[in-house]
C-alpha cells in the first residue's frame, strides 16, 4: 500500500498546529504551500495571497533577503536544523522559533524547500532536574554580559557538562549555549532601540567584538544590528 503523503495533505495537518509555522518552496523560492499559522503571521488573510511569492515579496527586505540566502543555501543540499532564530511578526513583536529546512528532492533532483519552524514553548517545571537548572539559569541571566562558561553552569547545578546539555534540551528545548544567545540577544534588541553605539552594545551583551556581534545577530534575527536599529525607530 502507498502510504506517501503530499504537501496538500501535509498543509491541511499543519494547519491544525497554531504555534508551528510550516512551509514548501519551489527551487525559485516561491511558496508553494504554507500553513494557516504562517499566513496569518504575514499579517494575510488568505493562502493565495502568498503562493507563488518569494520571502523578498512578504517580508520587509532585511528579512525576506536573509531567508531568501537561506533557503538558497538548502537548496544547494544544505540541511538546517535546530536553528535557533527571532521571527518579527507584522506588529514587530518577537517570536523565538527553532528553524528546520530540508532540500526537497524527486529522483535524486532538488526541488524545493521543505520546512518547519516551531514556536519555543514554556519551560518543563515538572522535570526532576528543574531546581538545580534554575540555579544555572539564574545565574545566565545575571552574568550574560560577560564570558560565561558552560562548565560553570554545570557546576552550579551539580551535572556534567554533557548532563547538563541533555537537560537543558529537555526542559528549555535548547541548548546552554542557544539559551545564552537568547539572552544576549534579547538584551541587544532592547539596547538597539536607545542610542549607544552598536559597538558599546555588542560589548555589554557579551560578544568578543561588533564583528561577532554582528555576525550572530544577523543569523538568530535576520538583519544586521543596525538594519534592526532602522526599523525599531520606525513609527
Amino acid at each position: 500500500m502507498d502510504t506517501m503523503i503530499s504537501a496538500d495533505e501535509m498543509q491541511v495537518l499543519f494547519d491544525a498546529l497554531p504555534d508551528v509555522v510550516f512551509f514548501v518552496k519551489d527551487n525559485e523560492s516561491r511558496y508553494t504551500h504554507l500553513n494557516l499559522t504562517l499566513v496569518q503571521r504575514l499579517g494575510r488573510k488568505h493562502r493565495s495571497e502568498v503562493i507563488g511569492k518569494s520571502t523578498v515579496e512578504v517580508f520587509p527586505l532585511p528579512l525576506g533577503g536573509n531567508y531568501l540566502m537561506q533557503d538558497r543555501r538548502v537548496l544547494h543540499g544544505e540541511v538546517i536544523e535546530n536553528q535557533l532564530e527571532v521571527h518579527l511578526f507584522p506588529n514587530r513583536t518577537p517570536g523565538w522559533c527553532l528553524t528546520f529546512k530540508r532540500p526537497l528532492c524527486r529522483q535524486d533532483e532538488v526541488v524545493g524547500v521543505v520546512g518547519i519552524s516551531r514556536d519555543l514553548g514554556q519551560p518543563d517545571s515538572r522535570h526532576s532536574a528543574y531546581e538545580r537548572l534554575n540555579l544555572a539559569l539564574t545565574y545566565m541571566q545575571a552574568h550574560h554580559g560577560e564570558n560565561l562558561r558552560i562548565k560553570t553552569l554545570a557546576d552550579l547545578a551539580g551535572v556534567s557538562v554533557a548532563q547538563l546539555e541533555r537537560h537543558f534540551r529537555r526542559v528549555f528545548q535548547l541548548t546552554p549555549q542557544q539559551l545564552l544567545t537568547k539572552m544576549r540577544i534579547e538584551s541587544a534588541m532592547r539596547l538597539l532601540q536607545d542610542d549607544k553605539s552598536i559597538a558599546a552594545i555588542g560589548q555589554l551583551c557579551g560578544f568578543a567584538d561588533q564583528s561577532a556581534f554582528a555576525r550572530q545577530f544577523k543569523a538568530t534575527v535576520g538583519m544586521t544590528p543596525r538594519d534592526f536599529r532602522t526599523l525599531a525607530r520606525q513609527p
